[in-house]
């Protein structure tokens, strides 16, 4: 007689945590916080002095555009929706939080003139006059419609989410209804941020035009506090922005959802097929991105000290692009690797800190020729190193000895 034996079945894989199946979050978050405390240490408003007041500001303002990064990089590497209209949702956020700033800031010296007459002024005389003191370079001394809530803070906050959020949110209702796919989306991203950018250079606007929002640098309320402690302010407040966003963005990659916008990218008609709603998937993450990037505008230009309708033009969202294929798309800490490599050499040859090189024929003056170099960067990316720096990291990392 023979005795069968059957397999004990075996036990069910416990549930590994986000964060222990994605090392990389804890990584960049521990290097993140490192750098932090180092800058902070050796700046000039909070220690030693070594780092000037003006490098922190340009560390702080890379750190955002590592943010919007890491937004472009999910809605093409991970979606592949190739937007080239994410710096204008960038540039919303700095002139919805620049509005506070600019309104709150005239409205205290505003103040402080009136008080000096013999007669208190009114409400309304001093709504006037700072509607005079903000328009009276387009020529005109009327506070526009949108400036309602200027003199709000939480107002001009939760502006700087809802309309990034709210016009990504229509725009791409109706062009993945349409079933716009591909360059023509592109273009088509390319075409809005044009015309917004049209539409701001005019002085009827209520944005002052081309000469957009200036002197955001200073915070109503401590405007008598050094700006060498306010750049660490605001660094602090961007490297928590990235941190959180890095965490955010690598939690909505992970999982079943960031398989089915990955499946998306690599066959959208497939997915469809699979009874996947498709459209619903890619303008989740359309605006959520189109949020981020509000968010980091708000944090860049404040420290920038000035936003106007240049910042969104549709050149700002092709350099967005390159710095994203440049760190390997595809990759959170590729797309962060891009933007601050690309960004701090920028400010380094573009800002007098390369010296120029002399040929004998001709003269490379690095300001002229920045561009140049960035494009031929991009091309040799493009050919010899596809996945980006990040990949060339990948296979250093995994390459075995």
């Amino acid at each position: 007689m023979t005795m069968e034996t059957t397999a004990a079945p075996q036990a069910a894989t416990p549930n590994r945590s986000f964060l222990r199946d994605n090392p990389s979050v804890m990584w960049f978050i521990g290097l993140l916080g490192v750098f932090t405390v180092i800058v902070t240490v050796l700046s000039e408003g909070m220690g030693a002095g070594v780092i000037s007041t003006n490098l922190v500001k340009i560390l702080g303002m890379t750190l955002c555009l590592c943010l919007i990064a890491i937004a472009m990089d999910v809605v093409w590497g991970y979606c592949g929706i190739l937007s080239l209209g994410h710096f204008a949702f960038f540039g919303l956020g700095g002139y919805a939080i620049g509005m506070w700033l600019m309104y709150a800031r005239t409205e205290i010296v505003i103040r402080d003139n009136l008080a000096q007459g013999a007669i208190p002024a009114t409400e309304q005389e001093v709504a006037e006059a700072v509607a005079s003191q903000i328009f009276g370079v387009v020529g005109s001394s009327d506070l526009p419609l949108i400036w309602t809530f200027a003199g709000s803070l939480p107002a001009q906050l939760a502006l700087v989410v809802l309309v990034p959020g709210l016009l990504a949110l229509l725009f791409g209702w109706l062009a993945f209804r349409s079933r716009v796919t591909g360059v023509y989306l592109s273009i088509l991203t390319q075409a809005m941020t044009l015309a917004l950018s049209l539409y701001l250079f005019q002085n009827d606007t209520g944005l002052r035009g081309n000469n957009g929002l200036s002197g955001l640098q200073n915070i109503p309320g401590a405007l008598d506090v050094p700006q060498a402690i306010i750049s660490v302010w605001f660094f602090w407040a961007s490297a928590v922005a990235l941190g959180l966003g890095y965490l955010l963005f690598a939690w909505v990659v992970s999982g079943k959802f960031g398989s089915v916008i990955r499946a998306i990218r690599d066959n959208e008609a497939r997915v469809r097929f699979l009874g996947y709603n498709v459209d619903g998937y890619k303008l989740f993450v359309f605006t959520i991105t189109a949020v981020v990037a509000g968010i980091a505008g708000a944090l860049y230009y404040p420290q920038a000290g000035i936003i106007n309708p240049a910042e969104i033009a549709p050149i700002a969202s092709i350099y967005l692009a390159v710095w994203v294929a440049i760190g390997g798309r595809g990759r959170l800490y590729g797309a962060v690797i891009g933007a601050a490599f690309v960004s701090l050499l920028s400010s380094w040859l573009t800002g007098g800190g390369a010296p120029n090189v002399d040929l004998g024929l001709f003269r490379i003056v690095w300001t002229d020729w920045w561009l140049v170099l960035l494009g031929l960067g991009f091309v040799a990316v493009t050919l010899f190193f596809p996945k980006g720096i990040g990949g060339l990291f990948d296979y250093l990392v995994r390459k075995k000895p």
